[in-house]
């Protein structure tokens, strides 16, 4: 059973300044809620048991937020406020099962899992990109179910449009059925010809844990950093089977400053 997840969250969110100047993007409120928390909510209706936050010490406020015991327990006894002691009911339940692991230089998403890797304890994992809401469907739970029937690797995917496959992660694809199929390839930000599909890889990913054995010998790749994606595309190589699934949910970017205003919008519509 997958129990644990991954949640990188060192990035500098330079597509967000000035608002990352002072609060971290994952904490910025999606129509008056920390998006961070919306993730942590798919987490717990999945069935996950453990949360691994790999932060930065820039961003020691992501973990000051979880641990701010004293502030709500003296503003508690100076207000009987219903809706704070729900918030802070909320805040203790998520810090129960929250972990933190440091990555101080920007290495790349496949350096931050690696910082992982004395923490994980089963066979496989599931790793969320906080930049990537999924709302009106859990897509986790979706993939811990097919990751269950498959017994396989999972990744979240959607069509885009074939002029921006640029922008993406591309898969080279067998179907399998009209939501899943076989991952035979997965190429960085491929230029339109080159592109093998117009698949995307989108942030929702069930690992293996022998992924951390590829990431400790892997060399740094584009902008001199370890990318999950070229771990991914090694065990491919090795005959390891991945499986991408076209997700049901609305996906959302919240990565940049378009998408974190429109986000709000759509959320607000729920």
């Amino acid at each position: 059973m997958i129990k644990q997840a991954i949640i990188p969250l060192a990035g500098l969110g330079t597509r967000l300044l000035p608002l990352t100047s002072v609060v971290p993007k994952e904490l910025l409120p999606i129509n008056g809620k920390p998006g961070l928390e919306y993730i942590l909510d798919e987490c717990i209706k999945s069935g996950i048991k453990e949360v691994i936050f790999v932060i930065s010490k820039r961003k020691k406020i992501i973990k000051n937020y979880f641990y701010n015991d004293n502030f709500y327990r003296n503003l508690l006894k100076k207000k009987k406020n219903n809706r704070l002691k729900s918030e802070y009911s909320k805040i203790k339940k998520y810090k129960k099962m929250i972990k933190f692991v440091y990555q101080n230089s920007p290495k790349g998403t496949g350096d931050a899992v690696l910082r992982c890797k004395n923490l994980i304890n089963s066979k496989y994992f599931l790793m969320l990109m906080p930049d990537d809401l999924i709302i009106n469907n859990n897509c986790s739970h979706s993939l811990i179910k097919l990751h269950n029937k498959f017994k396989s690797s999972m990744i979240a995917s959607r069509k885009v449009n074939k002029k921006n496959v640029s922008r993406w992660g591309i898969f080279k694809i067998k179907k399998i059925d009209k939501r899943n199929f076989l991952i035979n390839d997965v190429v960085e930000k491929p230029s339109i010809k080159s592109a093998p599909s117009n698949y995307a890889v989108i942030g929702r990913y069930i690992l293996p844990k022998k992924i951390f054995r590829i990431l400790r010998k892997q060399k740094p790749g584009l902008n001199n950093e370890i990318h999950i994606t070229d771990a991914i595309r090694t065990l491919i190589l090795q005959k390891d089977k991945f499986i991408g699934h076209i997700f049901a949910g609305k996906y959302l970017d919240c990565g940049s400053m378009k998408g974190y205003i429109n986000s709000s919008l759509e959320i607000s519509k729920i």
